[in-house]
């Protein structure tokens, strides 16, 4: 993008000898690595926001209007006795929206703001279906585990790549600065996501085929429920249907074993370094014992784990189950850095491993696009970002003009990730569960009408709930950005700088308003 073009053209930065690479005395890891430390440093953090008229905001999570969470007693009364959601699950979305879930039955909610539960499921269908899902992950997880036990006595060594792809610039400088030195410096190529999968193949490299089907998230039933195929070396899976904007790019894809390999490599080197501040919110995975987090460890082949207690290489097991099982489910994506991000919080909630693997498949169906090689999802979003601002502040806009930022690439990392670097584990949840809500809402066809006539004084349901918060939290710094701010880079770490310093119920309401305001213009 050209925003990361302006930092390595305009900016002279001190070589580092952690990227410095054999084939090129100038590595783009060395610009960006030392730009990261520069503007994470030198940009002092603010939650300066511009004056407001706190009785212009019709939002639901207007701190004079806050309500308590749904609760379990709250969540049984949506039902019918045969276990149906009342009024197709109107009812409940509606709740979310304006409160948000009680910790205790996120659980059982979440499930059906991320799709896994159809609304109009009784609990006994739901029964079925989760056996149904618990199966089809289970089959996943023995293809991965024959694919690991083919390469497990390779010495394979992924060949250095002297072009990095523009994502995995991006990608690795937006997220690299949580990262510190020493657990970096085993290899140079730990970041990039996509590393091998544009390189010509070796002819030796046996094909993982996978064929998209579009319909249903049910696998390949071949040798389903046994070992048999264990001597097959392809691979053929039917993942679930895609969000439709974000289409697989080709009807058949072929992937080799030299892509999974290098899926499990960076997988492995994510899992033991993801972020452990779901610690204190689920006492019951923080008390496992060292035994039983060895064996898990030992059943996805984890290494390097031994500096870890207990509760963090039972999670960094889970996360490599999980996501390897994923790379396989959704091989156009495969995996990239960014996804550990969005799964840990829901490994966090969700204590069945073929569960959590379904609501995170719920939640890639639109956070995919983040992933995508050709970034189209990435640079959709932040054209919206930056068309919000211009509408709603146009003095704000023509400074980021000035300065070319106008773009909104400093924003990049909230959009990846949305928002789990800058918000706390608990921040991060509300506002994920009231942006499902909305997004269930959108794909149920629940709009304006929907509602109650009320609905005209709130924001209505939009599939771009993030982005207009993203958009409120850069609104909120206005007068700081356009007083002191003059190049993307200062604007970059300032964003940067708002890690554990934004209110969420502020940027919800702030949020709200704009969609108020600007929905019908965006």
């Amino acid at each position: 993008m050209k925003a990361l073009r302006r930092i390595q053209t305009r900016s002279s930065f001190p070589s580092s000898p952690l990227f410095s690479s054999p084939s090129s005395s100038s590595s783009p890891w060395t610009h960006l690595r030392s730009a990261l430390v520069l503007v994470t440093s030198s940009s002092p953090a603010s939650s300066s926001s511009s004056s407001s008229n706190p009785n212009r905001l019709k939002s639901p999570w207007s701190r004079f209007k806050r309500k308590k969470p749904l609760t379990l007693q709250r969540w049984k009364r949506l039902f019918t006795p045969e276990g149906r959601l009342r009024n197709r699950g109107v009812d409940l979305l509606k709740k979310v929206r304006s409160r948000g879930i009680d910790p205790s039955i996120r659980s059982e909610v979440w499930p059906f703001l991320l799709g896994v539960c159809d609304f109009n499921s009784s609990k006994e269908e739901r029964g079925a279906t989760r056996t149904q899902r618990r199966k089809a992950y289970e089959r996943l997880r023995r293809k991965c585990k024959r694919l690991q036990r083919q390469n497990s006595g390779d010495e394979f060594k992924l060949n250095k790549i002297n072009k990095t792809t523009t994502q995995d610039v991006h990608r690795s400088w937006f997220l690299a600065q949580d990262t510190d030195d020493s657990s970096c410096s085993d290899d140079d190529d730990a970041f990039s996501t996509h590393e091998s999968l544009s390189s010509n193949k070796d002819n030796n490299t046996e094909d993982i085929d996978i064929n998209y089907t579009g319909s249903s998230h049910v696998m390949n039933s071949e040798s389903s429920d046994s070992d048999s195929s264990d001597d097959n070396n392809s691979v053929r899976v039917f993942p679930s249907t895609h969000d439709n904007s974000t289409p697989p790019s080709s009807v058949y894809i072929s992937r080799t074993k030299e892509d999974f390999v290098t899926w499990q490599r960076i997988i492995r080197l994510d899992a033991v370094r993801a972020d452990t501040e779901w610690f204190p919110y689920s006492p019951s995975q923080a008390l496992v014992s060292e035994d039983k987090a060895r064996r898990a460890a030992e059943a996805v082949s984890l290494k390097d784990y031994n500096h870890l207690e207990p509760w963090k290489i039972f999670h960094a097991a889970r996360l490599v189950a999980l996501l390897e099982a994923y790379a396989l489910h959704d091989p156009e994506i495969g995996y990239c850095q960014g996804m550990s991000d969005l799964l840990s919080p829901i490994l966090s909630v969700i204590p069945e491993d073929h569960e959590a693997f379904w609501c995170f498949v719920g939640f890639m169906k639109k956070a995919r696009q983040n992933f995508r090689v050709d970034e189209v999802g990435i640079t959709r979003q932040l054209s919206i970002v930056s068309k919000i601002i211009r509408s709603k502040d146009s003095q704000l806009y023509k400074h980021l003009e000035k300065v070319k930022a106008e773009d909104c690439f400093f924003v990049y990392r909230m959009v990846l990730v949305m928002f789990r670097r800058e918000l706390t584990l608990e921040q991060t949840l509300f506002l994920w569960e009231v942006m499902w809500a909305d997004q269930a809402a959108v794909r149920a066809g629940i709009g304006r009408s929907s509602w109650s006539s009320r609905i005209k004084h709130q924001a209505p349901p939009t599939d771009d709930l993030l982005l207009y918060a993203i958009a409120a939290s850069v609104l909120q710094r206005r007068k700081l950005i356009i007083e002191k701010y003059n190049s993307m880079e200062e604007i970059l770490g300032e964003c940067h700088g708002m890690v554990g310093k934004l209110d969420v119920w502020k940027l919800l309401d702030d949020a709200h308003d704009l969609i108020i305001t600007l929905h019908t213009k965006i």
